[in-house]
């Protein structure tokens, strides 16, 4: 099994020439583990051991083999995607979503969270519109690292 311990940094597309691409998915949380294993879309068996806080991105390459190379793509998941009404009811959806500690992304006028009870109940007592959808959830702050 192939053990990746850092991302490849500035990669030249001719590095990439003549190797067949492969892909690991992944949802949003797992985009976040630096430890664990993972499946290629084509059944390689990938280790991961990468610095703590790093987060993988869709499109990153993730490693690259003599003969061919894997990338991140993002997972469609299960989302609510919420419709405020105005500005000051999103800023209420996010405060309680942050004050229960749940992800939350903003996607233009519209904010999404995992699809999930606890969320449906809070989004019910808020009266926000909402609909269940399938997407790549990307929530904001997840790539902030807290470097000194």
């Amino acid at each position: 099994m192939l053990v990746v311990d850092r991302l490849p940094e500035i990669v030249a597309p001719e590095e990439l020439e003549g190797k067949e691409a492969d892909r690991v998915v992944l949802t949003w949380e797992q985009r976040r583990w630096t430890r664990g294993r993972l499946l290629t879309a084509r059944g390689r068996e990938i280790a991961i051991a990468l610095p703590t806080g790093l987060v993988l991105e869709p499109g990153r390459i993730l490693c690259i083999q003599p003969d061919w190379y894997a990338t991140v793509e993002a997972a469609q998941e299960k989302i609510l995607l919420i419709s405020p009404p105005d500005h000051q009811a999103a800023l209420r959806v996010a405060f309680e979503v942050g004050n229960r500690h749940f992800p939350l992304a903003i996607e233009g006028e519209q904010l999404s969270v995992p699809d999930g009870t606890a969320m449906v109940q809070l989004l019910a007592r808020l009266g926000v519109p909402w609909e269940r959808r399938l997407a790549v959830f990307t929530p904001i702050g997840i790539g902030h690292r807290h470097e000194h």
